[in-house]
């Protein structure tokens, strides 16, 4: 099959081209900056040459989107905005003048448009949207509005012939350098990955070949449209979750922060405290329905898996 991936060059797409290409698919990546063979230049918002290549092909996974860990400035957060909506609408416009539209397209989403909690887990059928919910700083809302934004810009799409489907992906661990595990990881060596603000709010993540595993289940089934939850069916808290990886790369001791103290680390890093406190608590509710078999449900053997592959430099 021929795979199209607007803003393919990121960890995700890193990740999902990899194993695409490995399967023996032909995947062609749209960038702004293209580098090599089977990228393709788009600027992200506007229909160009581009659009031939999502003519004819068989599945869209659009993943185009500036980059959330950065400094949430208006500035930032607009930019945040415009790339993903700009960039929707544009592969909406190329699939719906093609001539032999593809037969599925993929929009990246995120975990992020769930509340932040801690009483009970997000599904798509029960989970709680969020914005504006007790307990969360108020400009948090701004990141729920991007994702529903994001999603609606696919919904609004006029495709008739292409089935549509919204990931709402939590964090995608990989062992590349780079991605939020190799983040995580380089603070928990430095003796900084301890609970978080008492690390009671919960991580939401998924392994990277569970993430490619649940990618191809979606292309193969013609029945699932909407949005579908990408993320293991363990979440835990913050603080049992650094303690797992602090483990599997043998850190005895992750000394503690308060909430003062991540927005200090937050601001040296040209980053944000919403990465880190917020409550994602987000399972698979569509996947497993549909029967979808994680291998990597739990976070502590994901751990393991991920820190050897890491050891042994195998990211395939």
């Amino acid at each position: 099959m021929k795979f199209v991936m607007p803003g393919g060059t990121g960890q995700v797409g890193t990740v999902l081209r990899r194993a695409l290409s490995a399967a023996g698919h032909e995947v062609v990546v749209l960038s702004r900056r293209p580098a090599g063979e089977g990228e393709v230049y788009w600027d992200g918002a506007s229909p160009g040459p581009w659009a031939e290549e999502i003519d004819g092909s068989d599945v869209v996974v659009n993943l185009a989107g500036r980059s959330v860990n950065c400094r949430y400035t208006p500035g930032n957060l607009r930019l945040m905005m415009d790339s993903r909506v700009d960039s929707t609408r544009a592969v909406g416009e190329a699939i719906a003048s093609a001539a032999r539209p593809p037969r599925l397209w993929l929009q990246m989403s995120t975990a992020t448009v769930y509340a932040h909690r801690f009483d009970a887990p997000n599904d798509e059928t029960t989970g709680l949207i969020g914005g504006g919910e007790p307990g969360a700083p108020g400009y948090w809302s701004y990141s729920v509005d991007i994702a529903k934004a994001w999603e609606r810009a696919q919904e609004e799409a006029a495709t008739p012939h292409t089935r549509k489907v919204a990931l709402r992906a939590a964090m995608v661990m990989s062992p590349d350098r780079g991605g939020v595990l190799d983040m995580l990881l380089r603070m928990a060596r430095l003796g900084l990955g301890g609970p978080v603000a008492g690390g009671a709010q919960y991580v939401s993540w998924i392994h990277d070949r569970d993430f490619v595993r649940a990618v191809e289940f979606l292309v193969a089934r013609d029945d699932l449209t909407g949005p579908v939850n990408l993320a293991a069916p363990g979440p835990l808290p913050q603080r049992a979750f650094m303690r797992a990886l602090r483990a599997a790369w043998g850190v005895p001791v992750g000394l503690p922060a308060t909430r003062r103290m991540a927005e200090a680390g937050a601001f040296v890093l040209r980053s944000d405290t919403e990465l880190l406190l917020k409550s994602r608590r987000v399972v698979p509710g569509r996947l497993l329905e549909a029967g979808f078999h994680f291998d990597r449900p739990e976070w502590p053997a994901a751990a393991d898996d991920l820190v050897r592959r890491i050891r042994g430099r195998d990211v395939r």
